[in-house]
């Protein structure tokens, strides 16, 4: 039976850096946002095509498009999540199967909006990536295309970080290099070693 860690963190906490180091420990990672990509390009191209006419082209969603329906427009949003949703829930769920067939001791979900969906109800334990807001948004900012009225409407839809962090088994502070974020990828390894259930109020540090 597969220990389920739910991880996730506003953008720019560094989410998927750590994620990396989870597979890096040889944990199977299900990444969300990489199932959309994959599904964009498959399975929900037609419902996208016919929820939104004119983004998908040659069988593909092109995201700029969709993008563009979307923003602003929070009914358009709400609609292209009744779509995607539960697509990404069946690959989700497939994941774990896989992962308890193979006997593998954890597997780690990667969902960004985890705790604003609900999402912890289908997890163990939930890990929040988190850094100290000034270090969130410069690193928002430097990327390409992003714009303040962006971040502002990326963080509209996001759990404030003070939210998510209390309700974390735990955190991983990504501000202070990635040796310390590795070492507290560790211990939480460390903590969920042959424990079943859910360790609910524990914190990793960054191993000393």
């Amino acid at each position: 039976m597969s220990f389920v860690l739910g991880l996730t963190g506003s953008i720019g906490m560094g989410k998927s850096t750590t994620a990396a180091m989870f597979r890096e420990h040889g944990v199977p990672v299900h990444d969300a946002d990489a199932a959309v990509h994959a599904l964009y390009r498959g399975k929900a191209a037609a419902p996208v095509a016919a929820a939104f006419p004119g983004v998908v082209e040659g069988g593909v969603v092109d995201r700029t498009r969709l993008a563009a329906a979307v923003f602003g427009r929070p009914e358009a949003l709400r609609l292209l999540e009744t779509v995607i949703h539960p697509l990404v829930r069946a690959e989700e769920a497939a994941f774990i199967a896989r992962c308890r067939l193979a006997g593998r001791p954890l597997a780690v979900l990667d969902v960004p909006l985890l705790l604003e969906t609900g999402g912890e109800a289908r997890c163990d334990a939930v890990v929040v990536i988190t850094a100290p807001a000034a270090v969130q948004r410069a690193r928002v900012l430097a990327r390409p295309g992003m714009t303040e009225e962006k971040l502002a409407a990326i963080l509209a839809r996001q759990m404030p970080d003070a939210g998510k962090r209390a309700r974390a088994h735990f955190l991983v502070d990504t501000s202070r290099g990635l040796l310390a974020a590795r070492r507290q990828v560790g211990s939480i390894l460390n903590a969920l070693a042959g424990r079943p259930g859910r360790p609910r109020g524990e914190s990793a540090g960054d191993g000393g």
